[in-house]
């Protein structure tokens, strides 16, 4: 018989069901932010409330001996120490439940990784100056002040060996001594299947989201109107995928990329409900900050897919929430199933303690009080 903790949690569990539900209105949506000056300071980036995810771009110089090198932009000079300014900033993203993570790679093709030793090294180097880790173990003061970040984004773009070992040391140093704090690891692979560049550490199945890049890739992009190649590539990455959320990458704006755009109207009436039938579509990544604040392709996509679900519903978004309802309805079965039970035990245990004792019994009656002999009388009789 459940005691009132185990009630609250069955309700508890319903609500945070129901708000998966809820949450079904709304896209989870990852942004990279950090190469334009123009998208404005990240603490206002959070506070728009329109991310889940910021990938801060790029750590653009690592591996191979290298000394490594943060690269932002125009909006802190990394060896002058001016990044360390960043560190409020994250730590109100964080506050706000936005999750801040470190970018590995960008364009610039500046890294590669030489060894295993070498992923150690810079898995190590990563922990000591970003994650976990202190001051003391990194070589110098740590770029972005005493910000503890949540996480690392591997976006390689050219063909290198070694991945694998960095995802598994990185792992590894998660897996320490962290104080309760949980830290992740994503990827930006692209959608060609499967990844030159990251096929192996994908492979590993040790990352938690994986944003693939649906854009600059006419085989397996969305184009004019044509959504086949990209269901194709779409089917293929969350097959091989099945212990991460895979995300769809697309272009804030047409600026953004060389092809690949999806306006937010045909992305919601066409590409959405067939993305979202995967169990595990996780929602939508978007390069970058600054095209989307020009664009407001995020705004208008959460108001769009706001507008869809106060609809019947129609297509993967129904679906899902058939789950939710179906879900909820069998823990409130559940929850109904053991009240009765309670009160059925109750009422038992009532009629039990004022029922006369078996025959046979060692156990003596309950002693009833006594009256006054009034003599000699004989026993009723009862029909």
């Amino acid at each position: 018989m459940p005691g009132k903790p185990g009630i609250l949690t069955i309700l508890l569990f319903a609500a945070s069901a129901l708000a998966a539900a809820a949450a079904a209105d709304t896209a989870n949506i990852a942004v990279y932010w950090g190469q334009n000056a123009t998208e404005g300071t990240l603490r206002d980036t959070c506070g728009t409330g329109l991310y889940a995810y910021v990938n801060l771009a790029f750590l653009s110089i690592f591996g191979a001996g290298r000394a490594p090198v943060l690269n932002l932009a125009d909006h802190c000079d990394p060896p002058s120490g001016s990044c360390a300014t960043l560190a409020a900033d994250i730590a109100s993203c964080q506050s706000a439940g936005v999750k801040v993570l470190l970018s590995m790679g960008g364009g610039a093709l500046g890294y590669n990784l030489s060894s295993p030793s070498d992923a150690q090294a810079v898995a190590t180097y990563l922990w000591d100056n970003f994650l976990g880790g202190t001051a003391a173990g990194a070589a110098a003061p740590r770029p972005l002040g005493d910000a503890v970040l949540d996480g690392v984004d591997f976006d390689i773009e050219a063909p290198s060996l070694y991945y694998d070992d960095l995802a598994r040391s990185l792992t590894s140093l998660y897996k320490g001594d962290t104080g309760g704090k949980k830290y992740m690891l994503t990827a930006a692979p692209q959608c060609p299947f499967p990844d030159a560049s990251l096929q192996t550490a994908l492979a590993t199945g040790l990352f938690d989201r994986v944003w693939v890049q649906f854009y600059n890739n006419p085989p397996c992009q969305f184009a004019r109107g044509d959504a086949g190649t990209l269901q194709s590539a779409w089917g293929q990455w969350t097959a091989a995928l099945p212990s991460a959320f895979v995300y769809l990458g697309l272009p804030a704006s047409l600026d953004a990329a060389g092809s690949g755009f999806v306006d937010a109207d045909t992305l919601v009436s066409q590409v959405l409900p067939m993305v979202e039938s995967a169990p595990n579509y996780g929602g939508v990544m978007l390069w970058s900050r600054s095209y989307d604040k020009v664009s407001g392709f995020s705004v208008k996509l959460q108001s769009n897919l706001q507008n869809r679900n106060k609809n019947t519903g129609n297509g993967a978004s129904s679906d899902y929430k058939k789950r939710i309802y179906i879900i909820v309805g069998v823990i409130g079965g559940i929850f109904l199933l053991l009240l009765l039970l309670t009160t059925c035990f109750i009422c038992h245990k009532k009629y039990r303690g004022l029922s006369p004792p078996v025959e046979g019994s060692t156990t003596p009656p309950s002693k009833e009080p006594s009256e006054p002999k009034l003599g000699a009388h004989h026993p009723k009789r009862y029909t």
